[in-house]
């Protein structure tokens, strides 16, 4: 857990607040039929409360320490999780999860969404050593690398939000949510932008992801995959991409 003397964590916002705003992230959550406010970037961390870890901005480099869950990717002073004494309304297994941005400036890349298992409770888990799953995925849906539909396009079509499904086979237990925008409209520069939430499942699910479907970040992704590191422009009539990460788990 990370504290900070107010007046610095001010001055820390101010310093970083044309960064973030210049891009954003997740806002807020709707589970099933219950909405969650987000992490507030362009306020001090201290004080807030919120199923969403802190994010700061995005990471350039996907072998970054803190791609897991965005920089800083710290626990709030108020987490809301099952340990903390402040619980966050489970959700069943086979539930709708909605995440909502804020005016997505970026219509190019993919939409990945995964899932991590928190042995020990989430709000004390460092998000670097979590084995995540990928539960939805949406890439180069038609067209061409330039001027095709994305899953990122899609996105900013509906309303700058993202619906993905729970698998209705996951066990119970306490798990992070992780939504990951990967931007790469910008030549061989790939820009993620990845932020995680905590939630807890319910239901009488007892599937578990297997081995080869678990990821670390870092350790996802290398720079030299197809899809990471890549100039669309010199590809304009390429019609097929490939989704960075593991294969989709659907339990």
């Amino acid at each position: 857990m990370h504290f900070y003397l107010a007046f610095a964590s001010l001055g820390a916002a101010i310093l970083r607040l044309p960064q973030v705003s210049a891009h954003g992230g997740v806002l807020s959550y709707k589970f099933g039929d219950t909405t969650y406010q987000g992490f507030v970037p362009y306020n001090t961390p201290v004080g807030q409360s919120s199923i969403q870890r802190e994010w700061d901005t995005l990471n350039l480099d996907p072998t970054d320490a803190s791609l897991s869950c965005n920089i800083d990717g710290a626990t709030l002073a108020e987490q809301l999780s099952a340990t903390s004494g402040m619980k966050l309304k489970p959700s069943a297994a086979g539930t709708q999860v909605t995440a909502y941005w804020n005016a997505w400036p970026h219509t190019i890349g993919p939409v990945m969404v995964y899932m991590a298992a928190c042995p020990s409770g989430c709000s004390n888990a460092d998000t670097s050593t979590l084995e995540f799953f990928k539960i939805d995925q949406a890439g180069l849906i038609s067209g061409t690398l330039v001027t095709g539909l994305w899953g990122m396009g899609e996105l900013v079509q509906n309303n700058n939000s993202w619906t993905s499904t729970i698998p209705a086979s996951l066990a119970p237990g306490e798990y992070m949510i992780r939504h990951e925008l990967l931007a790469i409209h910008t030549s061989d520069q790939p820009q993620f932008y990845p932020e995680c939430a905590q939630l807890i499942i319910t239901g009488s699910g007892t599937s578990t992801p297997a081995s080869s479907y678990l990821v670390t970040f870092p350790g996802a992704y290398s720079a030299s995959d197809p899809g990471v590191t890549i100039d669309i422009y010199a590809n304009e009539n390429e019609t097929n991409y490939t989704i960075p990460g593991p294969v989709v788990w659907s339990g």
